[in-house]
């Protein structure tokens, strides 16, 4: 049966594998590394748990203790080599998902959130927003149940900057409106 993708042997998986790992910021899992490579319908699940291994022996990668993925020296000079060899649209594809990936890490870094359980039985979410010289706020709010706090923690992850953007507002807001009745 004919291969119609870019990728058609293993040397393509492991060319896009150091692509791919040159570009992200943070060490990764191989089902991250899987997910950021598959811009080829030709790349399967088994391709890049069969290359990793042999890229870690190679020491064109290394594995962390933590079982994360790491570029090497030796692994970037390759990359350096052989990223023109990767076709186009996949390269693009790649980049793209890495860039995701990577303003995602970065958007993480500056939320903090936890759940604490008061001795009443309520639950606390503490969550907050910083920036790189410190915080911009903290937020406390008390919830009954430990699903309505997970719910809250989560909801305030996917929303953290128009949650500060609405307190922000809303503050200056009424600030403004008493500055111009005095």
């Amino acid at each position: 049966m004919q291969r119609h993708g870019f990728i058609h042997d293993i040397l393509d998986v492991k060319i896009l594998i150091l692509y791919v790992m040159a570009l992200v910021e943070k060490p990764v899992t191989a089902q991250t590394i899987y997910e950021l490579c598959y811009q080829d319908e030709c790349l399967s699940y088994f391709d890049v748990q069969q290359a990793v291994p042999q890229m870690v022996e190679s020491g064109h990668l290394e594995k962390r203790e933590d079982g994360l993925y790491v570029i090497t020296d030796k692994g970037r000079e390759t990359e350096e080599i052989t990223q023109d060899s990767i076709a186009f649209p996949v390269k693009q594809r790649a980049k793209t998902a890495v860039e995701n990936l990577n303003r995602k890490t970065q958007r993480e870094q500056f939320l903090r959130t936890e759940i604490r359980k008061q001795s009443n039985g309520d639950y606390t979410v503490l969550m907050g927003l910083d920036d790189l010289q410190g915080p911009l706020m903290n937020l406390e709010l008390t919830t009954p149940t430990l699903h309505q706090a997970r719910k809250l923690e989560a909801a305030y992850r996917r929303n953290a900057e128009a949650v500060y953007q609405s307190v922000m507002v809303g503050l200056m807001e009424e600030t403004e409106n008493e500055d111009t009745e005095n």
